[in-house]
């Protein structure tokens, strides 16, 4: 069953390249954006983890924090960071637990050709962590300004 707006956010903990440990117990009382992403350094991955971190001090300002998901390594993610000079926290689900929570992990085709893999998926999450807006299938120009103006409706 697909999560929805005005669903309760799946709790979840996962570490981040940043050598901290997120969870949503610790992110209680204060509004946040997750957003999973198939795989780091690839074209569309880069440009909304770019995007994110160029509006960062705009989500800052507002007191939304912002986490990028994928199941790649946190090396992978240090790299992926350093290389692109992110700013944004990104966690690592390599057993996909969350993505399954989330329920962005599901069956996609590329080249007529069947995989399982992650979703292009963003959620808003309200400080009562309750799910304010859901965007899947994501596409990436113009997105991280949509989920701004949203975050300002908070």
């Amino acid at each position: 069953m697909a999560l929805a707006v005005g669903d309760k956010a799946p709790s979840f903990k996962i570490a981040t390249d940043g050598g901290e440990t997120l969870s949503s117990a610790a992110l209680k009382g204060a509004p946040y954006v997750v957003y999973f992403y198939p795989k780091d350094d690839t074209s569309g991955c880069t440009k909304q983890a770019i995007s994110f971190s160029e509006s960062l001090k705009k989500f800052d300002k507002l007191g939304v924090r912002i986490i990028g998901i994928s199941k790649d390594s946190l090396e992978s993610h240090a790299k992926f960071r350093k290389k692109h000079k992110l700013k944004i926290a990104l966690g690592a689900d390599p057993d996909i637990k969350m993505a399954k929570d989330w329920d962005v992990w599901g069956e996609k085709t590329l080249y007529g050709r069947k995989y399982m893999g992650m979703e292009r998926a963003t959620f808003l999450v309200n400080a009562k962590g309750v799910i304010e807006q859901a965007w899947r299938k994501v596409k990436v120009p113009g997105h991280v300004d949509t989920v701004l103006e949203a975050a300002k409706a908070l």
